[in-house]
């Protein structure tokens, strides 16, 4: 039978999950480093080839085009196109002279006073507006990519124990049968070490499966088959103010910058008409000239109220949607620091648990080679030591699933 071997000391309650007594649990259980992640492929990378596998970045690529037109119509010098305009007149009356009057004429919208630069405003808040909310689905697309990665690790972890499981019980299976041949022990024995060593290896079959459906729910999100580390620890990472937050912030800036448009245009855009007039007579000198006019349209209420009802709504929507974000994202934050603080403690527990019941079956083999102990017992302690050290692991796995999540709720992108 393959010998148990002792646990090194863990740190005691309290400590992070980095010693080395903890990375040997999890190297015992895992058969293989703990850091077994592709090296080649960061999660930003992997967040960028998600993203760019969404709608919502052709979406972002549209709005941003159409924020550089409307910058371009807002730097115009006229307020809109300029039209055309043309008309001929003739007078084919018997008893009068043949006459045709021809007259050609350009009108051009002119802007309000302050309409101009209220359009520039607005113009310029609504690209920064379209740029935050590009950052903040781009976070959204980096909250699903950390929750892949942090499946996949607990997928890993769950494998690597049942696997360890699966070849302590295929080595205890081993080494009953031939004491069973020896005439140590009785042939029941024999029959409860192999049933215990093909519900390890069906166990480790189904973690397997589960792990590789992981694996393609990763592949079908980033496109990517290398699976990147998780994030890193937090207290490393940047403060700074969240993109969903940023960018409800502009939109109740741009949502004002609209309603300064709409006061600043009371009344339909003036225009300059510049026309050229000829009249030709028979039998007379043709006659040319040239006029300037200017069309001036009067404001109403029919028409300003509804306009300045809507660009006053869509203030106050905006400035309630900035409240209720910062509401939300202030309770998730305090709950993802809660849940990492809790994970953090389950984990040194779990190590600290983990120890004293490898220890507690190491005794119990002794116990057992020596005839001391019934099989039963021992397969009880080593399954329980073997569940304690695939704890662990998944401990340090949802370890590492909150502090991706408390990033995410910081709104810091990987």
């Amino acid at each position: 039978m393959k010998k148990l071997l002792p646990l090194p000391a863990v740190a005691p309650a309290g400590a992070r999950l980095t010693g080395p007594g903890v990375m040997a649990v999890l190297a015992l259980v895992a058969g293989l480093p703990h850091a077994a992640w592709a090296q080649g492929v960061t999660l930003a990378d992997a967040v960028q080839s998600a993203w760019l596998r969404t709608a919502q970045s052709v979406q972002a690529a549209g709005l941003t085009r159409k924020a550089q037109a409307e910058r371009a119509a807002a730097d115009a010098l006229w307020a809109g196109s300029p039209a055309l305009e043309l008309g001929v007149l003739r007078n084919r009356q018997p008893a009068m002279a043949a006459t045709r009057e021809t007259e050609v004429g350009v009108a051009v919208p002119m802007w309000l006073p302050g309409q101009r630069a209220a359009r520039q405003g607005e113009v310029a808040a609504g690209m920064a507006a379209a740029a935050a909310h590009e950052a903040a689905a781009k976070l959204q697309v980096a909250g699903l990519v950390r929750e892949a990665v942090s499946d996949i690790a607990v997928q890993r972890a769950e494998l690597a124990a049942a696997e360890a499981a699966s070849q302590e019980m295929e080595a205890l299976a081993r080494d009953v049968e031939r004491r069973v041949a020896a005439g140590d022990l009785a042939r029941a024995d024999a029959l409860a070490a192999h049933a215990e060593r093909l519900a390890a290896t069906a166990a480790a079959a189904q973690a397997r499966q589960a792990l590789q459906s992981a694996q393609r729910r990763w592949q079908a999100l980033t496109g990517l088959s290398a699976v990147p580390a998780p994030d890193a620890d937090v207290a490393s990472a940047p403060a700074g103010e969240h993109p969903a937050l940023q960018a409800a912030a502009l939109d109740v800036l741009h949502a004002r910058q609209r309603l300064d448009v709409t006061r600043a245009s009371r009344r339909d855009a003036p225009e300059l008409l510049v026309k050229v007039r000829q009249e030709v007579t028979a039998g007379a000198p043709t006659v040319n000239g040239v006029g300037v006019a200017l069309r001036l349209p009067f404001g109403s209420a029919g028409r300003n109220e509804p306009l300045m009802t809507a660009a006053l709504n869509d203030v106050d929507v905006a400035e309630a949607v900035q409240r209720e974000l910062a509401q939300q994202l202030e309770a998730d934050l305090a709950t993802a620091r809660s849940a990492q603080s809790a994970a953090r403690q389950q984990a040194d527990h779990q190590a600290a648990r983990a120890a004293l019941l490898r220890e507690r079956a190491v005794l119990i083999e002794k116990s057992f080679k020596a005839g001391e102990t019934p099989l039963p017992e021992m397969l009880r302690a080593v399954t329980a030591a073997t569940q304690a050290e695939a704890s662990v692991a998944l401990a340090r796995a949802a370890l590492d699933q909150a502090n991706a999540r408390l990033l995410q709720a910081q709104g810091v992108m990987p």
